[in-house]
């Protein structure tokens, strides 16, 4: 049954302004996030190298076994090492989750890329006729905690996203006007005040600020200071406080619909 009420329809909002709000990586976030993918490849290639160095090792009618060792650790550090420089590269400037199979690749590159380095290395051990028994032992149980500790730090456990960094800074933007929040290298949650008693304390050596996008490219926090919220939703100076009396509002005439 069609409403006896007048229906008018709201304009829908212009695309341009929409993307105006979308997060954009600045072009020195940019810069740095290239910066560090090219050094993370050049490592990971590095690893994946000292990987065919031990195969071809592998080979020898005596393969040496310090030597073996050394590569597995030389490709265990070249791996993570790449892993860490593409994490803070994905910080600085990261993927949209439209696309689940690019973010997925994105930020878990690190995991496959470690599953290249090492995984026919270890096939290869197992199998190969060149070591003895204890020999394959010792090899194989180093290159599988090599792969399996590696996997572990280069795996992504809080990727970031765009529309993680645009969710963000439009709620800071909502309630403070601009975007600008305040963390310590200690904290796990980013302020909106810098006099917040929370980061305020005896132990609190420095005090940093910045833009959304700059907080994870400092450090990987997401969490707002829920203190700092509230201050920001009573502050009559801010336009926090406006947002607080507009939910109230509707909060109000939701209740009235429900009684009606």
């Amino acid at each position: 049954m069609a409403t006896s009420k007048t229906v008018t329809k709201v304009k829908a909002a212009d695309p341009a302004a929409e993307q105006a709000k979308k997060f954009v990586p600045s072009p020195e976030n940019k810069k740095k996030a290239i910066t560090f993918r090219i050094i993370a490849a050049l490592l990971w290639l590095a690893g994946i190298a000292a990987e065919v160095v031990a195969i071809l090792q592998l080979r020898n009618a005596e393969p040496v076994m310090w030597l073996l060792l050394v590569l597995i650790a030389a490709d265990f550090l070249l791996v993570v090492g790449g892993s860490m420089l593409w994490k803070k590269a994905n910080r600085l400037d990261p993927a949209s989750e439209k696309n689940k199979f690019g973010f997925f690749v994105q930020n878990q590159l690190g995991v496959l890329i470690c599953a290249i380095a090492f995984l026919p290395l270890i096939v290869l051990i197992f199998t190969n006729k060149n070591l003895k028994g204890k020999q394959k032992g010792i090899l194989g149980a180093v290159a599988i905690v090599a792969v399996l500790g590696a996997g572990f730090l280069s795996y992504d456990y809080n990727p970031p996203s765009v529309e993680q960094y645009t969710e963000e800074a439009n709620r800071v933007i909502q309630l403070t006007g601009k975007d600008e929040v305040y963390w310590t290298q200690s904290g796990t949650k980013y302020h909106l005040y810098d006099d917040c008693y929370t980061i305020n304390t005896d132990k609190t050596a420095e005090i940093f600020t910045g833009t959304i996008a700059d907080c994870h490219a400092d450090k990987n926090i997401t969490e707002l200071c829920k203190i700092c919220e509230g201050n920001a939703l009573k502050d009559p100076a801010l336009p926090g406080s406006q947002l607080a009396d507009t939910q109230e509002d509707v909060a109000e005439e939701e209740t009235v619909d429900e009684a009606a």
